[in-house]
């Protein structure tokens, strides 16, 4: 029997009991008196006990009790004690006794299910134990973006999940989870792209991969895979060298013209001589200022020493870098450079005649700032 119909049986048979005891009163006064208004009293006062009986059943069951809007958070193992304390350390309760005992008799007590819940100001007991009994949660909007690792994206899932941070580090790094899902381990994150999902707040790091394996092929439509073949890049060439674009502006309408150089340099078969692919292979991106010594460091993801793109990403390329190079500006630029009032933007060039001017006042404005690694 579910608990709606215990509490109906409840309610019916504590009206049969409480009927049958006013009956009762009124049958042994007929016995003892002929007075047709003491019985008229009688029946009243116990019509009036009914009334208030059923009248506080119906409030304890009914009645609103829930004083305050709040996203209740159960974890795997809360026992029912700890889901009464976070109800009353919240101010949820306008009275805590009566939920404590309706939960009780409806057997919450026994039947906790770990997950997000929004409650809402104005709900009854009733409503109350029946959202939590029947474990429907409440989905919780989870973002990331800005991210360079995958201890960063651990990270920043741990926040807003029930799952830890090493739980979803251990999904990241397996290799077999990113085979099993159709990449190698180095173009691994491809697959996450930065955006905001609705999730449950107990989605586990396997249910996480199943979901971003689902928006990874809704992201990468037709027109998208037709723009990266249009531009000779696959899929994960394209998450590639956007991560790369994203490293070297946050400025969105600038993007695309970067990528354009990305890609004049690819067709002429140039090294890109991307620093950001510096600072991800010295394990660094707090490095302001590439010196000589450093771009001989051995690693694949060194663009200076190893022709064309890295082997996979050096972040999690957003929405705005992958549409950078899916629809990046044709033009003569081979060469781009900071400026040197330090706004984000870049000096473009066709000639490295060109370009080593520009790079020139950059580094006059480095070395005036004192900025020196």
């Amino acid at each position: 029997m579910n608990g709606s119909l215990k509490t109906i049986r409840a309610s019916l048979t504590g009206l049969v009991s409480g009927s049958a005891k006013i009956f009762g009163q009124v049958y042994g006064a007929l016995q003892k008196s002929a007075n047709w208004k003491k019985l008229l009293a009688l029946s009243l006062v116990g019509l009036l006990v009914l009334t208030l009986w059923v009248k506080h059943l119906h409030t304890l069951y009914f009645g609103p009790n829930e004083v305050r809007s709040y996203l209740l958070f159960i974890h795997d193992g809360d026992k029912f004690d700890r889901v009464v304390q976070l109800l009353d350390e919240h101010g949820c309760l306008e009275r805590t006794g009566t939920f404590e005992k309706f939960a009780r008799f409806r057997d919450y007590d026994h039947n906790i299910k770990p997950g997000a819940y929004q409650l809402h100001s104005g709900w009854s007991n009733y409503k109350l134990v029946s959202l939590l009994r029947s474990g429907e949660q409440t989905p919780v909007m989870v973002t990331f973006n800005n991210l360079r690792t995958r201890e960063d994206l651990a990270g920043k899932l741990a926040r807003q999940l029930q799952s830890d941070s090493l739980s979803f580090l251990s999904a990241f790094k397996n290799d077999s989870n990113a085979t099993r899902n159709g990449f190698k381990p180095e173009t691994f994150p491809s697959l996450f792209i930065p955006n905001t999902y609705s999730l449950y707040w107990t989605t586990t790091p396997s249910v996480f991969l199943t979901r971003m394996k689902r928006e990874y092929e809704s992201f990468w439509n037709e027109t998208r895979k037709l723009k990266a073949q249009t531009r000779g890049l696959t899929i994960d060439q394209v998450s590639t060298l956007a991560s790369i674009v994203q490293e070297e502006s946050n400025k969105n309408d600038e993007k695309s013209v970067i990528a354009g150089v990305y890609l004049n340099r690819l067709r002429k078969k140039w090294p890109l001589q991307a620093d950001p692919t510096i600072r991800f292979a010295l394990g660094d991106f707090t490095i302001r200022r590439i010196l000589t010594a450093q771009l001989s460091v051995d690693s694949p993801y060194n663009t200076y020493k190893i022709a064309g793109l890295p082997p996979g990403p050096i972040n999690f390329p957003e929405i705005s870098s992958i549409e950078a190079v899916l629809n990046a500006v044709i033009h003569d630029y081979f060469y781009f450079c900071a400026k040197e009032d330090f706004s984000g933007y870049h000096n473009f060039a066709k000639t490295l005649a060109e370009h080593n001017r520009n790079a020139q006042k950059y580094q006059a404005a480095l070395n005036k700032m004192k900025i020196f690694k």
